[in-house]
């Protein structure tokens, strides 16, 4: 036990920032995904299963943002959902993830190098977007929570903006996080957007958010 104890330490010094700043830089991310074949943000998806399963159809079609080196789209794929899109900023994720779908003959689930910013999708082509401690990310600069600065700001509401926008009628935005619903309200509540909202929360002793979002038209 102390040997795996010593090595994951290890691991983690290799692939951990010096400042949270650096989650902004894409080449910390192409680094950090050229030596870690996995990890899990905010638990992994057993914990949250049984919330966000009963929102998907064996034929829904999902976006992905963010997948990083995650094995949430494996993890849906064996759940029944196989129209399952992943975009990621990195070209080193994106090259290890297709690789790794790949060999586990999971071909239907598509990966793309591209931006959450700028997603080079049409509008209304997908049933639901999830994202997993992607936005998060947006937040590392932001200052004040109550009244993040203008640029994270802007940034979330670019990054909104897209889920919206490619999601169908009825579609559902699916935000796993740590960020407090006092935090999100104001953000996913802004006017320009149509969706519902709703918050579950799981975890043991220290609680994540789940958020669901159901846009109306």
């Amino acid at each position: 036990m102390g040997t795996n104890q010593n090595t994951k330490s290890a691991h983690n010094e290799s692939v951990a920032p010096a400042t949270a700043l650096a989650y902004l830089d894409p080449k910390y991310w192409d680094e950090r995904f050229s030596k870690e074949e996995h990890y899990e943000w905010f638990k992994d998806y057993s914990h949250f299963r049984h919330l966000i399963l009963p929102l998907l159809k064996p034929d829904s079609s999902v976006l992905e943002l963010g997948s990083g080196n995650s094995k949430l789209s494996e993890e849906l794929y064996n759940d029944g959902i196989t129209h399952i899109t992943c975009i990621d900023l990195s070209a080193v994720a994106v090259e290890k993830m297709q690789r790794r779908l790949r060999l586990k003959g999971m071909k239907e689930i598509k990966v793309l190098e591209a931006d959450m910013l700028d997603m080079p999708f049409g509008n209304e082509c997908f049933d639901v977007v999830v994202e997993k401690g992607t936005m998060d990310v947006l937040f590392v600069d932001g200052g004040d929570p109550w009244n993040p600065q203008p640029s994270t700001r802007a940034k979330v509401m670019a990054m909104l903006e897209g889920v919206h926008r490619v999601l169908k009628k009825d579609g559902i935005f699916v935000s796993v996080t740590f960020g407090q619903p006092h935090f999100r309200r104001p953000l996913f509540s802004a006017p320009e957007f149509t969706w519902s909202f709703e918050c579950s929360t799981f975890g043991d002793g220290f609680h994540y958010f789940l958020y669901t979002l159901r846009k109306q038209w």
